[in-house]
């Protein structure tokens, strides 16, 4: 198992390096100039201003030297400092993941919760009333976009009930709606999986033959067929909390959750590259690490899974 998660870790080093290099590539060749869009909010701008200010950003300099010190001081855990304000990169992008880890875990708990035990009733009661009022919801949140349920929400939650705050301040109360927002269609993803699951499993001889011998119905859904299904399971799960503490930055930016997601927003907006730079790596980071440790929970999962 080290010798599996070691190879892992070093097979994904030239693909950081290959995110890392086509992103700054990206940022770099995109329209607008920061220097210019930072003097513009502050002052006249003048071609001898704005020379100034872009040899004081570092803009002047080749491409491949401003990615070869961005890169190594990014290997140092400095990410620079922003273009908008000054402040260091690293302290805004942690400020915005403490409010999206929140929000993140509040959504994937809830969801969870909810959705497995109702993907396994589903698949229980295949093609009877209650398997198809949940596949409805599953079909309605699945096709609905992220955007759309934001503003029902607000819409019906806000305006029309006045129990929420429209802006959410950071707080219990308005991280609600936009745990509800994600939750949705999270949720008809990880039911559905979760019934296709079940059903393939509950189609297994081994099922028969447990009922043959008179275990009971309860027994058998959550000691076998549940442990059996989780393998499927767990990839939803994975890629659904990448996504998540990527931040949602839809979700983020309609309800002002001060999250990484309405961070990168903002920066995206005045051009504040290394912010977005940052956002990029931790989005890596994040994906690298989970699929990870999705892979290494397939060797608990199942014993027959070898390396």
């Amino acid at each position: 198992m080290k010798f599996y998660i070691l190879k892992r870790l070093l097979n994904l080093i030239p693909i950081m390096i290959g995110i890392t290099f086509l992103s700054f590539l990206l940022l770099y060749l995109a329209p607008g100039d920061p220097a210019q869009r930072k003097l513009t909010a502050q002052t006249a701008v003048t071609s001898d201003v704005l020379e100034q200010t872009r040899e004081e950003m570092g803009l002047n300099r080749p491409f491949l030297v401003q990615y070869k010190d961005w890169f190594l001081n990014m290997l140092q855990g400095d990410l620079g400092v922003s273009y908008k304000d000054g402040s260091p990169v690293i302290v805004k992008l942690t400020k915005g993941m403490k409010y999206t880890g929140i929000l993140a875990f509040s959504s994937f708990l809830l969801s969870v919760v909810i959705s497995i035990p109702l993907g396994i009733y589903a698949a229980v009661k295949k093609d009877k009333l209650p398997d198809s009022i949940i596949k409805v919801f599953c079909f309605a949140g699945n096709s609905l976009a992220n955007f759309l349920v934001a503003v029902a929400l607000i819409y019906f939650f806000c305006i029309q009930t006045n129990l929420f705050p429209i802006i959410a301040k950071g707080n219990a109360q308005g991280l609600f709606l936009p745990t509800l927002s994600l939750s949705i269609p999270f949720m008809s993803r990880l039911i559905t999986q979760t019934r296709a699951a079940v059903l393939e499993q509950l189609e297994q001889p081994y099922v028969a033959a447990a009922r043959a011998r008179g275990m009971k119905e309860i027994y058998i859904l959550f000691k076998n067929v549940l442990h059996n299904s989780m393998i499927s399971i767990t990839t939803v799960l994975g890629l659904a909390l990448g996504t998540l503490l990527g931040g949602s930055v839809v979700t983020e930016r309609i309800f002002m959750w001060p999250g990484i997601g309405k961070l990168v927003m903002d920066s995206i907006q005045v051009r504040d590259y290394p912010v977005i730079q940052g956002f990029v790596m931790i989005m890596t980071g994040i994906y690298i690490i989970v699929n990870l440790l999705v892979d290494i929970s397939y060797h608990f999962l199942d014993p027959r899974v070898k390396e």
